[in-house]
């Protein structure tokens, strides 16, 4: 059995605290590795040695950390294959998937490059006789990331590249479910050049993490995950006087007018409601087609796509479309969904649920299913599914669609499909919504924008990569000068006018 470890000072440390999680190949339903949870003491002693390397790392020019970056782009891609294979071995995703997954992280490191411009101040001079004022963004200290395991490659990326660019210490409390990837991330940057101690990888469960809220050297937090997570750690983090951003679950709904493509909605519905087995926060999982005759004609479109839809292993070849999901409890989840749909009056249109692949049968495969007919009372509405489960609810107009997605509590992204340029600015412009994708059903921003939702899927003013990521992990300093022109004896007693 391969026992993984933690990545503390520049080296892979055994765990101390006695306790593992096990880690699976999902396809199989077979344990491949075990994790080591850290305690209380293992994460502090990280965060100790964290700090002891921070300043040094802090004091040193933006242009030399942003080499580092630069030296990890070219690492990364050249063990693309390598994190690939790893990470679908343990999460399921097929290679292209994850391919995707470590590109998109790797799109950020890019843009970390950068961090010399974006570390920049500003600068009055002759604010007053004299007086010269400028401000500067200094490194926090040592920061943390709390990450999910739908992406464990993109997320630890997202975090840990603008974190270290902007000078501060990094400590990572990567997912227990797939953490291969992140261990290897972290041997890639101090090959890279990164000094011992500034990236820190501790394995844990909710003990490392109620570990990382309360320990007062850490200045931030960054987490990915479920709603109620996000708003523990929080509260939590907040309550300690610590800066957190937290982003939760998704419900997101893309609107289908009736002047749109319904070929282009139909593909584009299938790829962002079943990629990845639906685990991901950015998918497409209901379907909101205006007017009955759209329905249908979507509906017809869409069950000969979905009934396609291979799955299998990442083994299995570049045609298969999506793979299992990532736990025993997972799969169950789902399926119990699906159940409740059917018990709640929806129309299964295409029913996954007794989906099993030979050789696999142990796997955490779930087929495709489409429900017709969802109303927002149903728990499949309600609720962040996180499976290969697209739900349809019919609307009468583009207001009562509208109303679906504004009305719903998560806010993560949405879409919209027409062929109207001015449906599509009023929804832009209405949408009480994060992120919004017109004609565009996945709209995850390219790394020189910000990711973030709105409403119960984000927590926190600030979003993740992007110029909100620098801000998040630096503070602002401001400084007024005044080197007179001659001396002047005796004291000044109270604040000179400014002229």
């Amino acid at each position: 059995m391969k026992e993984l470890t933690h990545f503390v000072n520049g080296q892979q440390v055994q765990g101390r605290s006695g306790r593992f999680a096990d880690v699976y190949n999902p396809a199989l339903g077979e344990v491949q590795a075990r994790v080591p949870l850290a305690s209380k003491d293992e994460l502090d002693a990280a965060v100790a040695a964290a700090a002891a390397a921070q300043p040094a790392w802090g004091a040193t020019n933006p242009q030399k950390r942003a080499r580092v970056m630069m030296e990890f782009v070219r690492l990364i891609n050249r063990d693309m294959d390598k994190l690939a294979e790893a990470l679908s071995s343990e999460h399921g995703k097929t290679l292209p998937d994850a391919k995707g997954d470590v590109q998109r992280g790797l799109e950020v490191i890019e843009f970390c490059i950068g961090a010399p411009h974006l570390l920049k101040g500003e600068f009055t001079d002759s604010a007053g006789p004299g007086i010269d004022m400028y401000s500067m963004r200094q490194p926090l200290g040592v920061v943390a990331g709390i990450t999910p395991f739908n992406f464990p490659a993109m997320i630890p990326l997202w975090k840990m590249g603008p974190a270290l660019a902007c000078g501060n210490a990094f400590i990572l409390k990567p997912s227990e479910r797939d953490p291969s990837v992140p261990l290897m991330l972290a041997e890639l940057l101090k090959e890279a050049g990164l000094p011992d101690g500034l990236l820190q990888v501790v394995n844990g469960d909710k003990d490392a993490v109620d570990a990382i809220l309360d320990n007062p050297t850490i200045q931030a937090i960054g987490f990915v995950g479920s709603t109620p997570i996000a708003e523990y750690i929080y509260s939590r983090g907040c309550a300690n006087g610590k800066r957190v951003q937290c982003f939760g679950g998704a419900k997101n709904h893309m609107i289908i007018m009736p002047d749109a493509d319904m070929d282009q909605a139909a593909d584009a519905l299938v790829g962002a409601g079943y990629g990845a087995a639906g685990e991901r926060c950015m998918a497409i999982s209901v379907a909101v087609p205006v007017g009955e005759e759209t329905a249908d004609r979507l509906i017809e479109k869409l069950v000969p796509r979905v009934e396609k839809l291979k799955v299998g292993p990442y083994t299995s070849g570049a045609d298969v479309d999506y793979g299992p999901l990532v736990t025993a409890a997972a799969k169950e989840r789902v399926l119990g969904l699906i159940d409740s749909g059917v018990e709640q009056g929806a129309e299964l249109v295409v029913d996954g649920r007794n989906f099993s692949l030979q050789g696999y049968e142990n796997g955490y495969f779930v087929g495709p299913s489409l429900f017709d007919k969802v109303t927002p009372e149903m728990e499949i509405y309600r609720q962040e599914i996180f499976g290969p489960v697209l739900s349809t609810v019919r609307a009468k107009s583009y207001d009562e669609a509208l109303g679906y997605a504004m009305d719903h509590e998560y806010g993560n992204g949405t879409a919209i499909f027409t062929r109207d340029g001015d449906t599509a600015r009023d929804f832009a412009n209405r949408i009480n919504i994060g992120m919004v994708g017109i004609n565009v059903p996945i709209p995850v921003p390219l790394a020189y924008h910000t990711f973030g939702g709105w409403k119960k899927s984000g927590f926190g003013d600030l979003n993740q990569h992007g110029p909100d990521a620098f801000r998040f992990y630096t503070r602002t300093k401001t400084v007024t000068s005044r080197w007179p022109s001659g001396l002047k004896e005796g004291g000044e007693f109270h604040f000179k006018q400014m002229d």
